[in-house]
């Protein structure tokens, strides 16, 4: 790796893992990113908790579902992704430096393609179980039903990968930029130099790392969003895909550019800044979305504004956790190896304890607390007592063997 000091070992085998994630200013690791990626994937449980609470479309809801979690959800809902997605370009631009072309795209097939795999047949399998349950399309066993899972028999696509979709478009993303890898890393060495003199130096870099990111984002939102919605289906989902691609290659372009990395420090007071404010204004804007959607001369301000929180939430974290969270501890070590586990078998968790939960007269606030226990008890559960300690469900789970 050019200019690399220290190359630290990987401790993660996700989707987004760094096998050699140093600091992009001080050449030492950048533990930071490591911090947010395990904050993100944690988000991701209880966003997906809370898509058993909210009114909107899921595979199974509780019996108390409705409005009262939906603000919450949608100031995360924007971002939630963007920031694995940056981190996934800048992980996957280091690990392709410390080996072969062959030997990177060899060894990210397999990590990728045998968890999404064992997911897809096994851990998501009673998900589309219960979902198709609780609507009335099927009254087997999981035993009985599991054959006609494999033939697609219902109304809902099965077999499917659910939530495993990222697994999915992050192998697709990797395998198309390895070839192409050496000369964009040429590119960018190339324009280092005019990037740190020209667009990221003094206040001219702190407006370019807040606007300039946004930009392709914007753009679809007005060609692309409103004709291909997301369908997280791979083949036909181009809206979704020119998002987390977008997002997935500046990752990879930005992670060995220093001057990129100093303005998002300076940038940190103003993007927090505007961060709360967009959510603040967003929050009242979809408060009340029927009677200010029904204005068109309101309405694109707020679509511009969802695409500006859409960068500057994630930007945020990033200076944030640059100041505060770039230092190691046991904890992150643990976490590291533990989250992809964690994500595969989460929302499995929550469909099947949300199912037998919402129908035990439960309050509200005591299934939530219940699931949410039940959730994170049987994510560490599986992963310290069984997944970690057997070498073959380890390949299964992305994890070194």
């Amino acid at each position: 790796m050019a200019g690399c000091g220290v190359i630290a070992q990987a401790q993660l085998s996700l989707p987004t893992y760094t096998e050699c994630m140093t600091p992009l200013v001080s050449y030492q690791r950048r533990y930071e990113l490591d911090w947010l990626r395990v904050i993100a994937f944690g988000c991701l449980i209880f966003y997906h908790i809370g898509m058993f609470y909210v009114s909107w479309d899921w595979h199974v809801k509780s019996v108390h579902a409705g409005a009262w979690a939906e603000p919450v959800m949608r100031l995360v809902n924007p971002w939630r992704l963007s920031l694995l997605f940056l981190i996934s370009g800048v992980a996957v631009r280091y690990a392709i430096d410390k080996a072969s072309l062959g030997t990177f795209a060899s060894r990210r097939f397999w990590r990728l393609f045998v968890p999404l795999t064992f997911g897809v047949l096994v851990i998501v399998a009673p998900q589309s179980w219960l979902e198709l349950a609780a609507k009335g399309e099927t009254t087997k066993g999981f035993v009985g039903f599991y054959p006609d899972y494999l033939l697609g028999k219902f109304s809902i696509v099965t077999p499917t990968w659910n939530h495993l979709w990222y697994v999915a478009y992050i192998l697709v993303y990797t395998l198309l930029v390895a070839p192409i890898s050496r000369p964009l890393s040429r590119f960018m060495g190339g324009v280092g130099g005019w990037l740190s003199e020209r667009v990221f130096a003094g206040k001219m870099g702190v407006a370019a790392v807040v606007l300039i990111p946004a930009v392709p984002h914007l753009i679809y939102r007005i060609f692309l969003d409103p004709y291909h919605p997301t369908s997280h289906d791979l083949v036909d989902d181009w809206a979704n895909h020119a998002h987390s691609a977008t997002t997935f290659m500046l990752g990879f372009l930005i992670a060995k550019e220093p001057a990129f990395w100093k303005a998002v420090d300076r940038a940190l007071p103003l993007a927090a800044l505007l961060t709360v404010a967009m959510a603040i204004w967003l929050s009242v804007v979809w408060y009340d979305w029927e009677v200010y959607s029904g204005s068109g001369r309101n309405l694109w301000p707020a679509r511009v504004g969802r695409v500006l929180y859409l960068w500057l939430a994630p930007l945020t974290l990033l200076g944030l956790a640059n100041r505060h969270l770039n230092r190691p501890s046991r904890t992150l070590t643990y976490m590291a190896e533990a989250v992809f586990p964690w994500y595969i078998l989460h929302q499995t968790l929550i469909v099947m304890a949300g199912y037998w939960l919402t129908r035990q007269s439960l309050t509200a606030p005591l299934e939530f607390l219940a699931l949410t226990g039940t959730t994170l008890a049987g994510c560490y559960v599986l992963h310290e007592l069984v997944v970690r300690r057997v070498k073959l469900l380890r390949l299964l789970f992305g994890m070194r063997a």
